[in-house]
């Protein structure tokens, strides 16, 4: 049977429609599974921590279940790709960090994704401020005197790290470069075995996020010289700035965001950021992130266009600093 024209081109454009439809019925009924975050990350860190006390809160609001999918490898890019490449539904969503969504950029030539184009941002979760630690017997009491110690014995120094491209790791290489030191630099897997490394001392420091090492800091098994935040921290209110101890250009602030595929509808990503503002103001997941030192974002800070801003702005304060150090992966 040969259709008239006209019933044709109205067949064809509702077919040519039929994805949009059911892109804007999917976000209406949104979210009607279990979501999963996936942390590029092994379990136990601070960005899995991160994700799973968000995610509780974020759980409740949107009445379906989230979980967490521990996705490990090639510093953090192994589980981004695994989220970028996944369908643009909002059941599968990423929480990055700097290493994912900025470090990547330089450290690897061939990144098969542009964290500045191939993510659509839902929001930063938290900010955590780097600690210059130190194995507890280690020689200088303060910044200063790190300085000239760490100049008068290069030869003998070492700095240990999570990782190439961690966060431990590409930050100490802005402190180096500041102090003018060249340590040999020891890498461990993961956060957890460097700091314990440090504190039974075989090694002389490193530079960490503070959940890392707030309770050694506290219990005296490590040294603290500074905080790379432009205010002292309640869980370590005895550690100074960096700028109080004369090394003001040591700004180091982590962070933890969500995002999602590029394509994601915006309603869906409207929902996702509404359900994570509500989680950031519960007071038993600020209870449960600030005793650890970790910051809760302020308002002016949250949401879809101020990631966007501080994606875009650490690509371009990183890349130099890494470049510079002339890093090498595998």
């Amino acid at each position: 049977m040969k259709l008239p024209r006209r019933e044709f081109l109205h067949l064809a454009a509702g077919a040519a429609a039929l994805p949009t439809v059911s892109r804007v019925a999917s976000a209406q009924t949104y979210p009607a599974r279990t979501v999963t975050i996936v942390v590029p990350f092994v379990a136990g860190g601070t960005t899995d921590v991160a994700a799973r006390v968000v995610s509780e809160q974020m759980s409740r609001t949107l009445g379906q279940q989230f979980i967490v999918e521990n996705v490990a490898g090639a510093g953090g890019t192994a589980g981004s790709i695994r989220v970028m490449r996944a369908k643009s539904d909002g059941y599968t969503i990423l929480m990055g960090h700097q290493g994912t969504h900025a470090f990547s950029v330089s450290l690897y030539p061939n990144l098969a994704y542009r964290p500045d184009v191939d993510f659509a941002p839902i929001g930063m979760v938290a900010g955590l401020p780097v600690v210059l630690t130190a194995r507890k017997d280690f020689p200088p009491q303060d910044l200063r005197e790190f300085a000239a110690y760490a100049k008068a014995n290069a030869d003998n120094l070492n700095m240990a790290h999570a990782g190439v491209g961690s966060i431990t790791h590409v930050t100490c290489l802005l402190l180096n470069a500041l102090v003018d030191v060249k340590p040999t630099m020891v890498p461990f897997n993961g956060a957890a075995p460097a700091v314990s490394a440090l504190v039974g001392g075989q090694v002389d420091y490193m530079c960490n996020a503070i959940p890392d090492v707030v309770q050694q800091v506290q219990s005296g098994t490590l040294k603290a010289y500074a905080i790379g935040t432009a205010a002292r921290n309640p869980a370590l209110p005895n550690v100074p700035t960096s700028a109080e101890v004369g090394l003001a250009d040591f700004q180091a602030l982590a962070w933890h965001a969500l995002f999602a595929p590029e394509g994601t509808p915006r309603p869906i990503l409207d929902q996702l950021t509404a359900a994570l503002d509500r989680a950031l103001e519960d007071e038993n997941t600020r209870r449960r992130v600030l005793v650890l030192g970790t910051e809760i974002p302020v308002t002016a800070r949250r949401g879809q266009q101020p990631l966007v801003a501080l994606v875009n702005g650490e690509i371009a304060r990183w890349t130099p600093i890494i470049k510079a150090a002339v890093v090498k992966t595998e």
